[in-house]
């Protein structure tokens, strides 16, 4: 995509593993992102993770995004970090409350809010059932099955 990945954890990955850039701190991270995506889990560590600190360094032209759990992020200080124009925008399908979503990032301009759908959509169902037919339908007719497991 054209973009420099870098992630912040407890610690580094082993270089021969993981050939990002690694930053000690959220706030660290933020200030040399333009675009901060959140995907871990919720923690005690990892609650309000990013909080206004944060948000100061991603910056007027940063975006946050937030695919792991609304809890990750301080989401009363979200609010007004995008209101005073402190980032430039949010891409959000978890909420702290969910699903009770602020009314204040309804009616916001620089905000995409989307159900946190997972892999539960109906084309990925279906895809899921196609698959299973498939391989009881090649189980039972001798053929070889669609995505054999290897033990």
């Amino acid at each position: 995509m054209g973009c420099r990945v870098a992630y912040h954890s407890r610690a580094p990955k082993p270089s021969c593993s993981c050939p990002y850039a690694f930053f000690p701190t959220a706030r660290a991270l933020a200030l040399a992102s333009d675009v901060l995506v959140l995907s871990c889990a919720l923690t005690e560590e990892t609650r309000r993770v990013v909080g206004r600190e944060v948000l100061e360094a991603l910056g007027q032209g940063g975006v946050l995004v937030n695919v792991g759990r609304g809890g990750l992020v301080d989401e009363p200080e979200l609010v007004r970090c995008l209101r005073e124009g402190v980032i430039g925008g949010a891409g959000l399908d978890v909420f702290e409350d969910e699903p009770d979503v602020p009314a204040e990032l309804l009616a916001m301009d620089n905000v995409v809010l989307s159900p946190h759908r997972a892999v539960l959509t109906p084309e990925s169902m279906r895809g899921l059932l196609d698959v299973v037919a498939g391989n009881l339908d090649a189980f039972f007719a001798g053929r070889p099955l669609l995505s054999p497991v290897s033990l």
